[in-house]
């Protein structure tokens, strides 16, 4: 691991059902991020689309591999010479009226390196706000990790916060990248408190990525982009609107929290 820090960012979005118009700002606040000393940016969960109709992403999904919003983190990878954890966007999936929820990792020449599908699909209902992911998302079944200049990298999803095991079997990393675009409900109770824990427990940085806002739909995302240290510190938060929240990965901290207290090494209990 090199000896560098290495400054990271996550954009806060409040996207809405113009993907063109969701491409633009982003590229406005990876632009912003780039200009401030950032080397790998991450995009909250559905940068390019959030509307009130969950079959628009079934509309607007990609062929792997092809597409504008691939186009677009390609290209905006290589013009700001960042690496760009690209939020998810929608992906073909088996079935046709549903889509992957993926994660695509562009490195800081353009070329594409990591996919992560996502594995956990979001179940909650509360009075008239409910949500079911699995109607229109075909989970994935796999963890993905890449290596990058800050060391190991781990990929995941919103909703996959709340499952531990799914980090654990990534073995040890030095940053978990987490885009999100969690409920006003579930964040207020749990969204702190879940990027911390996955901070801490795996003694690693964790840059959490969200949807922050009143959406075109009106559905309200609750926000609070953060980076987080191994320690379980918020190095900087974002609470609510579009913008860019920057953390630092330090490779001594990290060896300083490690070795003080090896936890990973204390381990017992492994998966049967």
């Amino acid at each position: 691991m090199t000896l560098e820090k290495f400054v990271i960012a996550a954009v806060q979005m409040v996207s809405g059902p113009d993907v063109e118009a969701n491409l633009r700002a982003a590229g406005r606040l990876v632009a912003e991020a780039a200009e401030r000393g950032a080397r790998l940016v991450a995009l909250p969960e559905y940068f390019p689309l959030i509307s009130g109709d969950e079959r628009d992403k079934v509309r607007v999904r990609e062929r792997d591999g092809e597409g504008p919003i691939q186009a677009f983190l390609q290209e905006a990878a290589a013009r700001h010479k960042v690496w760009i954890v690209g939020g998810t966007l929608p992906l073909e999936a088996q079935a046709r009226d549903k889509v992957r929820n993926s994660s695509l990792v562009f490195d800081d020449t353009g070329r594409r390196v990591a996919r992560y599908d996502k594995i956990h699909l979001f179940g909650f209902q509360r009075g008239e706000e409910c949500y079911n992911e699995s109607q229109t998302i075909e989970a994935g079944d796999r963890a993905v990790v890449f290596d990058a200049p800050c060391g190991r990298v781990g990929l995941s999803v919103c909703y996959d916060l709340r499952f531990p095991e799914l980090y654990r079997g990534m073995g040890e990393v030095s940053l978990i990248v987490v885009p999100a675009a969690f409920t006003q409900p579930t964040g207020e109770a749990h969204w702190e408190l879940l990027a911390r824990a996955r901070a801490v427990e795996n003694q690693c940085y964790v840059l959490a990525a969200a949807q922050g806002g009143r959406h075109p739909s009106g559905r309200l995302t609750y926000g609070d982009s953060m980076v987080v240290d191994p320690w379980g510190v918020v190095q900087q938060r974002l609470p609510k609107g579009p913008g860019v929240v920057l953390g630092e990965i330090d490779p001594q901290r990290l060896a300083e929290v490690r070795a003080s207290l090896p936890a990973l090494k204390h381990r017992v209990l492994h998966a049967c």
